[in-house]
């Protein structure tokens, strides 16, 4: 299924330019045009999924797969340090194309990225209260 509003559907279906770097016949990789460090690049499913919520499990999987190929490339061909594979479920989770996509950002020793969240101890009751709420009912 494609949605014909979707940037990345155009995207997949060659309507729309993209520096492609690797496709399967379930997934495309193509680099991002604003990027967060150098080599930074998505994958998305070739099929239309609005979010992590929707996508379908063979889908994911490959999605998955495809975001591994890619990162032992940037580590091996860009000399990236480590690498940052990031999604994002919902506008309030700052998704902004509602196509399911994986970020691949290669990380580089000073490369100045700041994630917005920085871990710090949580409250041990709120922890077990979640977890709680989120194990088998």
């Amino acid at each position: 299924m494609r949605d014909p509003d979707c940037i990345f559907c155009k995207i997949v279906a060659g309507e729309l330019p993209a520096t492609i770097v690797d496709e399967d016949e379930r997934t495309v990789c193509f680099m991002d045009i604003a990027p967060a460090t150098r080599g930074h690049a998505l994958v998305v499913p070739r099929e239309h999924s609005a979010d992590l919520l929707s996508i379908e499990a063979d889908d994911l999987a490959a999605v998955n797969l495809a975001a591994q190929r890619l990162a032992v490339r940037v580590k091996d061909r860009l000399a990236a340090d480590g690498v940052n594979l990031m999604n994002s479920c919902g506008a309030v989770a700052f998704q902004t194309v509602f196509h399911f996509h994986l970020h691949v950002i290669p990380r580089y020793e000073g490369d100045g990225l700041r994630l917005p969240w920085v871990p710090a101890p949580g409250d041990a009751d709120e922890i077990a209260a979640a977890a709680q709420e989120l194990g088998r009912q």
